[in-house]
């Protein structure tokens, strides 16, 4: 069931960063609303509200109705500027949507059966190469987030994008604007063993190795002694 969210926002004249720097300490977060061919709009968001709406995962990636001025619009979040070291945004941008207009967007992977799979349950360790996949899709389409079954991966397997189990309509940007397939399908989730456990791997391979050389050697020292008896 999709998450319904809903962000209130005021317009605003002031611009430059002396405007910003006010609209911060007054606990309000300066933006910008575009696109759908209407004018920007400059608007300002409270801090509080933001922060309590950016802990629900679906607001990077799903429609937020933006109500500006009480005028509610259908938007997504295309964009924000956090403070270097502050947890804090300086800066947040909404793309307006159209419902037949497709959104480039990315959605979180959501990773199940980790601690039942057969790699992890073989001493392996999950290595995440992506927690989330570009998308297109229109509004109506938009998926909350994509699943990845870890069930039945074993010690080195990979699963790459087109591995993906995406749903209905939905299309990865990876593989949207032509070219070799083959340079764009990253790999997304891999299970490895351990470095402990490749490394004793590695010591008992070069041993076995070893042993195999000085074995040999010492069948050609046993011939060349035959030879000269």
């Amino acid at each position: 069931m999709a998450v319904e969210l809903k962000l209130n926002a005021e317009s605003r004249a002031d611009t430059g960063k002396g405007a910003s720097r006010r609209l911060r300490h007054a606990k309000q977060v300066p933006g910008i609303v575009y696109g759908a061919g209407k004018e920007p709009q400059m608007i300002q968001v409270s801090a509080f509200e933001l922060a309590r709406i950016m802990e629900t995962e679906a607001f990077y990636s799903q429609i937020i109705d933006l109500t500006v001025d009480g005028k509610k619009q259908q938007t997504v979040l295309k964009d924000m500027q956090r403070h270097p070291f502050k947890d804090r945004v300086l800066h947040i941008d909404f793309l307006r949507v159209k419902a037949g207009e497709k959104l480039h967007v990315s959605v979180p992977i959501h990773y199940l059966n980790e601690e039942k799979s057969k790699g992890v349950k073989a001493g392996g360790v999950v290595h995440r190469d992506m927690i989330e996949v570009a998308i297109i899709a229109l509004p109506k389409d938009l998926p909350e987030y994509i699943e990845v079954d870890l069930a039945d991966m074993g010690v080195g397997d990979a699963l790459h994008l087109s591995q993906l189990n995406v749903p209905k309509n939905v299309e990865l940007e990876a593989f949207a604007h032509g070219g070799d397939a083959h340079d764009h399908d990253l790999p997304v989730v891999s299970i490895v063993q351990p470095r402990a456990a490749r490394a004793e791997g590695e010591e008992a391979e070069a041993e076995q190795a070893e042993a195999a050389a000085d074995e040999a050697e010492e069948e050609q020292e046993d011939k060349k002694d035959e030879g000269g008896e």
